[in-house]
């Protein structure tokens, strides 16, 4: 039968290809070992890759809120900062698609598959740079005065989103050549380049804000000089390496369909990170409306706590790529063991890390401003979130395991109703009875709580993972069947 023919020669063509992956890959040990070392043999690139990332927006706000006021403080991380969050977080949430069926590609060991999908990503976050670009640039200004930016920081945040909107194109190629090395399992190269950016954007701030006193604009220079750097980095070790993941400049180009299961995986991610954006859109909003202090209080509030959300994204993003390299290779009961001790690592690291927040913050504070009306509320806002991180541990760490069986949409709409329409709905109904920021922010453990029951209630009783019972001989074959990856 000529069609049962053709279809052995492709099964024995994909086979080949397999194992030709697996002996390009003997040293990924992802698949294999000790599954807590191996986590966190990719947590700790990745988290300290995280830090320097958070480090150059920190210093950006801890040099102009000491060299230039508390408005320019407000000005680069207020408003400003959720809006370019909104759009550069759906790109991030929308890349991660890429990263999640290269993994699994590479963990089947299907070379052609990943060469076509990097390939992919790479054009589709050019095309993507280009687009936010022009909307960054365009509707910002419309968008600060519909969150009630205040007059006396409205024109130093018009200076530093256009500006870091001009160069937005670096900053997306970065984290899509930063997602395909993590999804082969190398997680120590985007750190280094990320160490070289962090310490590009320093000696810029200094010299343009201190020096040459550009005030917020010297800011926003160093921020997308420093990530041009980062991503030339990124890209020259995609063109050196020899592995099946070697980016060729003319062969970039978007593939319809490498891009469609970039956007069904992704997309759910992207949409995720808008709602969330939004809803913090309508935070930001109320907090506006509170005074300029309460404003210098949450954005020192939140380079703060990006410590503690830098760790448990790191952790979302290891157990991803632990799961979708697992998951491609067939090896389902290693996954449903690392999905419980990513959630124990979790765990012990928010407590650690809650204790020693409360107790240190005060000292933090003074980092960003000395204006004692600034810390007071800063710590008033401090001390009643961060005893609640623990609630949030189960959505970051179930949704990046299901994100990366390729399971989005069902975790998406948890999310867009667990978190940001009751966030949003709580923001409209009780913030205008009770006007204070500890109404505003109750709005984050109240939605984190309800979200980690369903995510937990899903997780046991209704995804795909919940068949870990059915034996793992029987589940491989049926996958060989369905000849799927």
């Amino acid at each position: 039968n000529p069609y049962n023919t053709k279809r052995g020669e492709g099964m024995n063509a994909m086979a080949k290809e397999r194992n030709a992956g697996k002996k390009g890959k003997q040293g990924n040990g992802i698949t294999e070992g000790v599954i807590w070392k191996q986590l966190l043999i990719f947590f700790f690139p990745i988290l300290f890759g995280t830090f320097f990332q958070q480090l150059y927006n920190t210093v950006d706000a801890v040099i102009v809120g000491r060299f230039v006021g508390k408005e320019a403080l407000a000005a680069v991380g207020g408003s400003t900062g959720t809006l370019i969050n909104l759009l550069v977080g759906f790109f991030v949430g929308l890349s991660s698609g890429a990263t999640v069926i290269i993994s699994q590609f590479y963990g089947g060991g299907r070379e052609k598959r990943v060469s076509e999908a990097v390939h992919t990503a790479i054009a589709f976050s050019l095309a993507c740079g280009v687009g936010l670009m022009v909307i960054g640039i365009a509707a910002s200004p419309i968008a600060l005065r519909a969150m009630g930016t205040p007059d006396d920081i409205m024109q130093y945040s018009l200076s530093y989103i256009r500006i870091y909107f001009l160069g937005i194109i670096p900053n997306l190629v970065y984290n899509m050549g930063a997602g395909i090395l993590r999804a082969i399992g190398d997680s120590k190269r985007p750190l280094y380049y990320l160490m070289a950016s962090c310490f590009t954007n320093i000696v810029l701030d200094l010299v343009l804000v201190v020096w040459l006193r550009l005030d917020v604009r010297g800011a926003a220079i160093a921020t997308i000089v420093s990530q041009l750097v980062s991503a030339v980095l990124v890209v020259l070790q995609l063109l050196r390496t020899k592995d099946s993941y070697r980016l060729v400049i003319r062969k970039i180009r978007l593939n319809l369909f490498m891009v469609m299961r970039i956007v069904r995986i992704g997309l759910p991610a992207g949409l995720q990170s808008v709602m969330y954006s939004a809803s913090n859109i309508i935070i930001q909003s109320s907090v506006n409306s509170l005074g300029t202090d309460t404003v210098a209080a949450w954005t020192a509030y939140s380079k703060i706590d990006s410590v503690y959300w830098m760790i448990i994204s790191a952790l979302g993003i290891s157990i991803t790529t632990f799961v979708g390299q697992n998951y491609g290779a067939g090896k389902l009961d290693r996954v449903k063991r690392g999905i419980y001790v990513c959630l124990g690592l979790s765990f012990l690291i928010t407590a650690i890390l809650s204790v020693t927040l409360y107790l240190g913050g005060g000292y933090i504070y003074l980092m960003f401003t000395a204006d004692a009306a600034v810390i007071a509320k800063g710590m008033e806002i401090l001390h009643f979130l961060v005893p609640a991180f623990a609630t949030y541990v189960c959505i970051e760490v179930l949704s990046g395991a299901l994100r990366g069986t390729g399971d989005c949409w069902i975790p998406m709409i948890m999310t867009a109703v667990g978190v940001c329409a009751l966030r949003v709905l709580w923001i409209l109904v009780a913030v205008p009875l009770k006007p204070d920021i500890l109404t505003v922010v109750f709005s984050y453990p109240l939605t984190w709580s309800i979200t980690s029951i369903l995510f937990l209630v899903y997780f046991y009783c209704f995804s795909s993972l919940k068949k870990f019972n059915v034996p793992l001989p029987r589940l491989r074959r049926r996958r060989k069947h369905a000849g799927t990856v």
